[in-house]
């Protein structure tokens, strides 16, 4: 399996939805790519990733989940890499999305093990192992702490048996034990290591080669600086811009979860609509947070210098 194109910026493509039935929006979702694709966003410094958490795979049937995959991949047109959300609870319905993204020509799914009932390690490499079996696609393991069971050391050693695993989206909590670094380090010679962790410079500087960038949804030239500050080594310059430039996205994030979903795809949409895109609220059960939110988003991005920011209404 091809891991060598899972590098740059990994960016989840928000779903829009159709005001006010919520039905999908699939121009938008093709307009939006064609936004990132016109700045600068290709293979070699990208990969899309179509209904993802931030893309709302949580409130689609699994026909909307291969709709929005379709709309990504025709927008696409073969010039960036593509992975389609496969998170579920279901090994039946995980066999489905990876045979539908196959048949769709994507290059990778993204798995992260079942939430909801507590899965052993044994579940979830079963699990993984069905994927691989039932579809010729490489599997991305999304390590999602926070909603089910966490991927350890030893459950990694596992998955890198099975060979369609290609890539290790990675998070940890953070303890002194310094897991996120000690795997990152061990295992970027086999996996493709996507920092989801926020710790760019030192991920990148251990083997990591793609980075979960929200920003790069409304400020594509964001995300291209800031690869270009990786490659050169300029580690210090970049963290410097995670302070100043993505640090206040982050904070304002953690303020809304106070009262709202525990989610991101309703902040990067609010961000794209500040700046003249498509753009849309989420599917209930998570409410509209634009109403409460939009001006005080529309400061912060004024603040952290994103360009084309609209004027308050």
């Amino acid at each position: 399996m091809e891991r060598s194109r899972l590098a740059g910026c990994y960016i989840t493509v928000p779903t829009m939805f159709r005001d006010p039935d919520l039905e999908l929006d699939t121009a938008a979702i093709g307009r939006h790519v064609r936004f990132l694709r016109a700045n600068g966003v290709a293979r070699g410094n990208a990969v899309l990733l179509a209904g993802g958490a931030a893309g709302d795979f949580s409130t689609m049937t699994f026909d909307e989940r291969v709709r929005v995959a379709e709309a990504v991949r025709d927008a696409a047109e073969g010039q960036v890499p593509l992975a389609m959300g496969a998170q579920t609870t279901s090994t039946r319905e995980l066999v489905r999305i990876a045979r539908a993204a196959e048949s769709l020509g994507f290059d990778y799914i993204q798995v992260s093990c079942p939430f909801y009932f507590n899965h052993t390690e044994g579940d979830f490499l079963d699990y993984v192992k069905a994927a691989a079996e039932a579809a010729n696609i490489g599997i991305i393991i999304y390590n999602t702490f926070w909603t089910s069971a966490a991927v350890s050391f030893g459950t990694v050693e596992r998955l890198v048996e099975i060979p369609n695993v290609v890539a290790l989206k990675w998070a940890t909590p953070r303890t002194d034990a310094m897991e996120f670094e000690d795997v990152v380090s061990t295992f970027s010679k086999r996996l493709s290591i996507i920092d989801n962790h926020l710790m760019f410079a030192q991920s990148h500087a251990l083997g990591a080669t793609a980075f979960e960038v929200h920003l790069s949804n409304y400020w594509p030239a964001w995300g291209l600086k800031l690869l270009a500050g990786l490659n050169a080594g300029r580690y210090g310059e970049v963290q410097r811009y995670l302070v100043s430039e993505a640090m206040p996205f982050y904070k304002l994030w953690m303020e809304i979860e106070r009262s709202y979903t525990s989610g991101d795809g309703y902040l990067d949409k609010l961000c794209m609509e500040l700046i003249g895109l498509d753009s849309s609220r989420c599917r209930p059960p998570t409410r509209d947070v634009r109403p409460e939110w939009r001006e005080r988003c529309r400061q912060m991005m004024v603040q952290t210098g994103v360009p084309g920011v609209l004027p308050a209404a």
